[in-house]
């Protein structure tokens, strides 16, 4: 990864995420206003989902975000969706990057994709912020806490999306299709996923709130502005739907809990002294901002997030397995099996 947060993390397109530039270079120039080429094509390194790629052409920068090749797990990939709700909510002001074009045709490229504007500012990918003086590591947690609850107070019937998702059973739902996903990546078997199967369906919380949910909100998905402490852009929106706000903050506080230096992680840090909030604080200062008194059976919250995020990491390994993800095959798995020992530990706890 890139240790400048300001600069973006390029190489070559990997052989497998190759794609017909002339046909794509035509594309553009027919449904992208103000394109003109030649083209030039980089991808993003990092990431485990959709494919990234930089567009360079004409003077001006664009990002364009595929579906990957091969068989995929169901309701995984839909970049349809990230476009929809990146372009709703554009439209009323939150920070997103401006949508150019969304392809559903697989003709052009091989697979449905999407084009934005190119942003210039800075992506944290070390939670730990190295190099930042602790006011501005405070402000830059402060303002990823109030931007999330920014998000939350959104109705998604005021912006178009009313139909993003089906209200209510969240988290039986969400349970349901991650089960699914893990099964149709599965390569061994984990005691402690078994044991979140079992168990977490029985703790599902009473029906709350329907807000927008973004479903992989954290500090690496976010970018800031180049010098202030500002989100410019929310991205990655490939897991979002209509849900429970409170699975999105859950999401946020596995930093808290992580131990993977690839991810993001807090480990060994001196919180107070980093200027970084504690779990507790970030938890407390998102109550505040959306009028919470508190948070019943918090531990389900986050047991629930990190077992979809092994679920997630489990459909990683078995794409890179097979020759088809983003990073180079490994047989090491134990990113997947940490999480789901992690999440039945706070479950259970």
């Amino acid at each position: 990864m890139s240790a400048d947060p300001g600069t973006p993390n390029l190489g070559e397109v990997r052989a497998a995420h190759r794609l017909d530039e002339a046909a794509l270079d035509r594309w553009l120039a027919a449904n992208v206003e103000g394109y003109r080429g030649p083209l030039s094509v980089s991808q993003f390194k990092g990431g485990a989902s959709n494919p990234t790629y930089l567009l360079s052409a004409g003077g001006a920068r664009y990002v364009l975000r595929k579906k990957p090749p091969g068989l995929l797990l169901a309701s995984a990939h839909q970049v349809d969706r990230e476009y929809r709700v990146m372009k709703a909510l554009g439209e009323v002001g939150f920070p997103v990057p401006r949508m150019r074009a969304l392809c559903e045709d697989d003709a052009v490229i091989g697979t449905s994709f999407y084009v934005m504007d190119f942003l210039e500012g800075r992506i944290f990918r070390d939670a730990r912020l190295p190099g930042l003086e602790p006011a501005e590591r405070r402000a830059i947690y402060d303002e990823l806490n109030a931007v999330l609850a920014r998000l939350h107070a959104i109705d998604p019937v005021a912006v178009g999306l009313g139909d993003f998702g089906r209200p209510g059973n969240y988290f039986e739902r969400q349970i349901g299709r991650f089960i699914k996903q893990y099964r149709g990546a599965e390569t061994e078997t984990m005691p402690a996923m078994e044991a979140l199967i079992e168990q977490l369906p029985g703790r599902i919380p009473a029906e709350g709130p329907v807000t927008i949910a973004h479903g992989d909100y954290r500090l690496e998905n976010v970018m800031f502005h180049p010098t202030e402490p500002r989100i410019i852009a929310v991205l990655d929106w490939e897991l979002s739907t209509l849900g429970h706000p409170l699975a999105d903050l859950a999401y946020t506080c596995i930093l808290w809990h992580s131990r993977s230096e690839s991810w993001g992680t807090l480990d060994g840090i001196d919180l107070a002294a980093a200027g970084i909030p504690t779990e507790e604080q970030h938890v407390a200062a998102y109550c505040r901002r959306t009028g919470r008194d508190g948070i019943e059976d918090f531990p389900f919250y986050l047991a629930f997030s990190l077992f979809r995020l092994a679920s997630i990491s489990q459909g990683v390994f078995k794409r890179n397995l097979d020759g088809i993800g983003t990073s180079d095959p490994s047989t090491d798995n134990s990113g997947a099996r940490t999480l789901a020992e992690t999440a039945l530990a706070v479950l259970n706890r």
